[in-house]
């Protein structure tokens, strides 16, 4: 019997290789585009700092770029073929990674972005907690006025919540200067000038979650004086539910029995709750102490030259009308006169102008 042999057409090898070769270069979907693209260079490094740095793109059809890492933002200039990536400053003590993704059809090329970590304030001559690094300070060693990078002031009066007498003024008033620095001292005065008191309450421009905080200072002297070195959360709105931190507390009528406490929804002096302890440092209104605090997400703490006044552990119940403090707070100056504490004996102005006098302020956070 006669057979007849198979032979392929060359227009059936031309269509299968056609077939063949766009499934190959497409992953298997004859659908997709494809784009060639060159980007360069394949990886940043930028500085705490937060400053920008350039990628080179070439690409044969239009193109753009992005980052889904919130820190980092990407200005797509196509017609000069580059992207712009810039970052916002790093205030953690660990450098971190993100991507940029150059896209073009189906093509993405990710680019690794690395920012390094804000370096810890090295000082010798600054005692450095065991466990901790220094983290931001004021010696109050430049100007004549505080730093406004380092600090901000609240101003007023109305009493301030607790019936308070002074008004608190932004530095300075009618020429008088109530916040001064010189010889290395901070000095907050409160003064009476016309018929109001003034005063200062100034507050730490960041914010901080657990640390170790001190300041050395001297206490003003007399009936009527409420000096305080203290700490309220950043998103503060309702007091005392959003937590507020008492390292030092003084009164002018109870002279050099300094007091630490906290104050929450569920323990605070309005319900009679408050936690609260004391120490009488006899040379408080003498001479320099350091106060200080120990936050961490365990306790509250509070030391006078290293020796514990008060301690408050946290309950572990993840309840904030007992533990609101696991969230960024301000450290606080002020110098009030009278109020509900410190006028609770009454006031002798005769003891104006009064001053709070602070070396230094510094903040230590764990490595």
């Amino acid at each position: 019997m006669y057979t007849r042999k198979h032979v392929q057409h060359p227009l059936w090898l031309l269509i299968w290789w056609i077939i063949f070769t766009s499934c190959s270069s497409n992953n298997g979907d004859p659908t997709a585009e494809v784009s060639d693209i060159e980007v360069s260079p394949t990886q940043l490094t930028l500085s705490y700092q937060g400053e920008s740095a350039i990628l080179s793109v070439k690409a044969g059809q239009d193109w753009t770029a992005y980052s889904d890492n919130d820190w980092i933002d990407c200005h797509v200039r196509m017609s000069d073929g580059l992207v712009e990536v810039s970052a916002s400053a790093n205030t953690d003590y660990q450098s971190r990674e993100g991507l940029v993704v150059v896209k073009s059809g189906s093509t993405r090329i990710s680019v690794p972005v690395i920012q390094e970590a804000k370096p810890a304030i090295k000082d010798p001559d600054i005692t450095v907690p065991e466990g901790y690094r220094l983290v931001w300070n004021d010696e109050f060693n430049e100007g004549e006025h505080p730093d406004p990078q380092n600090w901000y002031y609240e101003t007023g009066g109305g009493g301030w919540g607790n019936n308070e007498l002074q008004t608190y003024v932004a530095g300075t008033q009618n020429g008088e200067q109530l916040a001064a620095v010189a010889n290395g001292i901070l000095t907050i005065t409160a003064k009476k000038i016309g018929a109001t008191v003034y005063s200062i309450r100034m507050n730490t421009t960041e914010s901080w979650k657990y640390g170790y905080f001190e300041a050395r200072m001297k206490l003003p002297e007399g009936k009527g004086t409420w000096p305080a070195f203290w700490m309220l959360p950043e998103d503060f709105v309702t007091w005392p539910d959003d937590g507020e931190i008492d390292i030092m507390e003084e009164v002018g009528y109870d002279p050099n029995v300094v007091v630490s406490t906290i104050h929450c929804k569920a323990y605070n002096h309005g319900i009679g709750t408050q936690k609260t302890d004391n120490m009488l440092v006899t040379t408080a209104q003498s001479d320099f102490h350091i106060y200080a605090l120990e936050w961490t997400e365990d306790f509250i703490r509070t030391y006078v030259d290293g020796k514990e006044i008060f301690y408050f552990a946290n309950d572990k119940t993840g309840n904030k009308d007992t533990w609101p403090f696991d969230v960024p707070f301000y450290l606080k100056l002020n110098l009030a006169w009278g109020g509900n504490w410190g006028g609770a004996q009454g006031t002798d102005e005769s003891v104006l102008p009064a001053r709070y006098e602070i070396d230094y302020v510094r903040v230590f956070q764990k490595k």
